[in-house]
């Protein structure tokens, strides 16, 4: 049976769960189709044989940060492997930085536009500096509205920071894929399937894959967005051959991890 492991999943605590989801849908105008708690996240995970799970929370505000890196590494553990986040106005960004690495967090998880900064800005080189070379960071690309994350901003921040492990999600820029092929397809860095491939015709989204090299792709849902079942739906009908989808499905992710891949 093939291994999985869902790259980019969203959970929020139990009182704000369902406000999170709603304000995420909104933003976006799409359905959400999971309620953003981690039982229903663990559960629809289960439900499709998935190995693994990395999940997150970002944080709007600098005072979020130490709240919600507490929060995902107490539901962290075995199958459900937590990644932490940080803030452009947190004053000790490294300080942190070092707690999350004593949490036992895998990851940092930044949103450029809902943390309001642009993500080549100078103020965030602290925050890539700390990362640099230490945990892969998984970083939201690209909106129809704002420019905060875009492809070529992304760009600039890899010029600057080479030794990033920078994932890319959405493919490298939601909705943004012409900018994404333009500035970031076959550079170094890695994207994910989330929130793209649905929204993408399969040739498109296959030759976009292949261009950059399905070695460096992850697969991903963006729960609550999508249930496992409905993206992975998706991602087979994409016209991949078994290796390329091995790949993606799991090796490429468990190389990011640190966990033992198929032989």
């Amino acid at each position: 049976m093939q291994r999985i492991i869902d790259f980019h999943a969203h959970a929020f605590p139990e009182s704000v769960a369902q406000k999170a989801t709603d304000n995420v849908g909104n933003y976006y105008s799409i359905d959400m189709s999971g309620s953003g708690r981690l039982e229903d996240l663990a559960r629809s995970a289960r439900n499709s044989n998935v190995d693994y799970v990395v999940f997150h929370s970002t944080a709007t505000k600098a005072s979020q940060v130490r709240n919600i890196n507490d929060w995902v590494a107490r539901k962290a553990g075995g199958k459900m492997i937590g990644f932490g986040t940080l803030h452009s106005d947190m004053e000790d960004v490294e300080g942190e930085f070092e707690r999350i690495l004593s949490l036992g967090l895998k990851g940092i998880k930044l949103h450029p536009d809902f943390q309001q900064f642009n993500a080549d800005d100078p103020k965030m080189d602290r925050v890539y500096a700390a990362i640099e070379s230490r945990l892969p960071l998984l970083i939201h690309a690209g909106d129809e509205n704002e420019d905060n994350s875009s492809p070529e901003r992304l760009a600039h921040v890899l010029e600057k920071f080479p030794g990033l492990t920078m994932i890319a999600a959405h493919l490298g820029g939601y909705r943004q894929w012409k900018e994404a092929w333009h500035f970031l397809v076959g550079k170094n860095l890695y994207f994910d399937t989330s929130s793209a491939i649905e929204y993408m015709d399969s040739s498109s989204a296959t030759e976009i894959i292949r261009k950059h090299g399905a070695n460096r792709i992850v697969f991903g849902t963006d729960y609550p967005a999508l249930y496992h079942h409905e993206a992975l739906e998706v991602f087979y009908k994409l016209g991949l051959n078994e290796q390329e989808r091995a790949d993606i499905l799991f090796n490429n992710a468990a190389r990011i991890l640190g966990i033992k891949s198929e032989a």
